[in-house]
């Protein structure tokens, strides 16, 4: 059957009114701002306080685009006639985030939680160079990480929590048995002063008599 005349258009315009009676999905950025997921990958924050330039980030980089640099300093010892150590301090941490593919491994393998997933995703640059950003912006994009999500109200403890807790239970549990045993103790010490103060002066010279000779 050869189809009818004209039925493509009027297919299209029937396109075009069921288009045109629905909400728009343009995104008006940049006078919108998006609204992120929680888990965005945008850019990497440095928390530089938990930094301990073990080097693993680096090292474990597919792509190499981390770079550190530190220094050796001799601190002290922390009590008279202790010993002194050697601690690394930071001097530079940046990420080449043109070459970047923000698997996040450098992320998962800090042992000292000083890397961060930050929602921020504006930091495009005329030249590619200034794309290596160093230790003073992603500190800048620490504070913009959000706080991490809830746990299920089914989930395991964390071990860090459930050790804390139980070091705090011991504690209180061994403080409580030592006030137990100065209450005791104490009770103990006025019966006896009440029960001295209530014996006669004979009962008082017969008691020191007994003990003189029992020694």
């Amino acid at each position: 059957m050869p189809p009818i005349p004209g039925s493509g258009l009027a297919k299209g315009l029937a396109v075009t009114l069921r288009t045109m009676t629905k909400r728009t999905v343009t995104a008006q950025y940049p006078d919108v701002q998006p609204e992120l997921p929680p888990r965005t990958r945008g850019v990497i924050g440095l928390f530089e306080e938990n930094c301990t330039v073990c080097m693993l980030c680096a090292r474990e980089c597919p792509d190499w685009c981390i770079y550190i640099d530190s220094h050796k300093e001799t601190v002290p010892p922390a009590a008279p006639g202790g010993r002194e150590r050697s601690r690394n301090v930071l001097d530079r941490f940046a990420i080449d985030f043109a070459l970047c593919m923000y698997c996040g491994i450098c992320i998962e393998v800090c042992p000292f939680d000083a890397l961060f997933w930050s929602p921020e995703f504006e930091y495009a640059e005329t030249d590619i160079h200034e794309l290596t950003h160093e230790r003073d912006k992603l500190r800048e994009w620490m504070w913009t990480v959000p706080e991490p999500p809830a746990l299920d109200p089914g989930a395991e403890e964390p071990k860090e929590i459930a050790a804390a807790r139980k070091t705090a239970d011991k504690l209180r549990s061994q403080e409580e048995r030592e006030a137990q045993e100065a209450r005791e103790a104490q009770e103990t010490r006025e019966t006896q002063e009440a029960r001295e103060a209530a014996e006669s002066p004979e009962d008082r010279s017969d008691r020191a008599a007994e003990q003189e000779g029992q020694e």
